[in-house]
């Protein structure tokens, strides 16, 4: 069961929540059959976008986590509601690299480096807040890191890790975001480096225990921690006939007309998840009749 901790240190000076998110990533995996080095780049996005969604209040709130590199799987999406549950895609995931000199999956030559991420806060105003970094290295964890740093300047340390086993399912994966609050001094700062470079990587951590919550306390074994919540979290997403009979709407009569003259029925599939609906000539021309009604 994937699920998300969000804990405070009782000094008030750190803020950290983790993910772990196999079930979900390997969700992902089946809908969209992403190769091991795509698979890794959307769980490390997924995980991500979750820790940031559930960090909105407000319901209907959402994130959207847009990674362009310039590398071979294009762009690599990631959408989170205001609980933690995700959706996403990635471009091309039937890209293929060679594992990198340490054995790794190469997240970073798949995504690129030459590019940006790219984060979109939707809180049902009017218009939603766009932030946007350079990538420094294409792995997504210092990526967004980097993100917290620049545009909202949180100092902010990420992990990231997901594990592909042997037949290409997903063993592990989550992530954690630690975040100091005002006021944190050069001492925190220096336990948190210190706790996240001995804990090691995430996909260590994960082996041992993926457990947020143990996540947590590995990561910030210096402090005292307050959980402040742990939820539940899937794969969710929110696609349906009636969203995809308004984006055949949103086409126009012109552009209905035309393919209802031209292929005479329609197949849409949503880019999220597997859900195809078939639309029939007659309902085509139902659509098409009905927008001719309302001019």
């Amino acid at each position: 069961m994937d699920k998300l901790v969000r804990a405070i240190s009782t000094d008030g000076y750190v803020q950290a929540v983790a993910v772990s998110t196999r079930d979900l990533t390997e969700r992902a995996r089946q809908i969209h059959k992403t190769l091991p080095v795509a698979t890794a780049a959307l769980g490390r996005a997924l995980a991500a976008a979750s820790m940031m969604g559930n960090a909105l209040k407000g319901d209907g709130a959402s994130v959207t986590l847009q990674i362009k590199g310039g590398g071979p799987l294009g762009t690599v999406l990631a959408v989170s509601d205001n609980e933690g549950n995700v959706r996403g895609t990635v471009d091309n995931p039937a890209v293929d690299l060679p594992l990198r000199p340490d054995g790794k999956l190469d997240v970073g030559a798949a995504v690129g480096t030459e590019g940006t991420l790219t984060v979109v806060r939707d809180l049902n105003m009017k218009e939603p807040y766009v932030g946007s970094v350079g990538l420094l290295g294409g792995e997504i964890a210092e990526d967004l890191a980097a993100y917290f740093v620049e545009s909202e300047q949180i100092p902010t340390a990420c992990g990231l890790g997901v594990l592909v086993d042997r037949d290409q399912s997903v063993l592990a994966a989550g992530g954690y975001l630690i975040q100091l609050m005002p006021g944190a001094g050069e001492d925190v700062i220096t336990k948190v480096e210190g706790g996240v470079m001995a804990a090691g990587s995430v996909t260590g951590l994960l082996r041992k225990n993926d457990d947020p919550e143990a996540i947590l306390r590995e990561v910030l074994s210096d402090f005292e921690l307050e959980i402040l919540e742990t939820s539940p979290i899937e794969y969710r997403c929110y696609c349906s006939r009636e969203r995809m009979e308004r984006a055949l709407i949103s086409l126009g009569p012109d552009q209905l007309q035309s393919l209802i003259e031209e292929q005479g029925s329609a197949e849409l599939s949503c880019q999220f998840c597997d859900n195809v609906q078939t639309f029939t000539r007659e309902q085509l021309q139902g659509l098409l009749d009905n927008m001719k009604k309302k001019e």
